[in-house]
C-alpha cells in the first residue's frame, strides 16, 4: 500500500513540474504586446510601495479594530 501511494505522489509531482516548466516564459517563441519592461521604480517609490504603504494599511486596520472594541473594554 505504501509503494502505491509513493508512486502516485511521484507521478503527480512529476506531472505538476512538467506542466510548470511548459508554461514558463522561457518556452515562449514570440513576444506578444506588453512584454517589454517599462521604466523601473525609484528608491522612494519602491520604499513607499513595499514598506510604508503596508505599514500604513496595518496601522489603519489596527486603529479601526481598536475603535470598534473601545466601548466594550469598560
Amino acid at each position: 500500500m505504501d509503494k502505491r501511494n509513493a508512486m502516485r505522489a511521484g507521478a503527480v509531482t512529476a506531472a505538476a513540474t512538467l506542466m510548470m516548466l511548459m508554461t514558463s516564459p522561457a518556452m515562449a517563441l514570440t513576444q506578444d504586446d506588453g512584454e517589454q519592461a517599462g521604466t523601473g521604480l525609484s528608491l522612494g517609490q519602491t520604499l513607499g510601495l513595499y514598506v510604508f504603504l503596508p505599514i500604513a494599511i496595518f496601522l489603519l486596520i489596527t486603529g479601526l479594530v481598536m475603535l470598534g472594541t473601545r466601548g466594550q473594554c469598560n
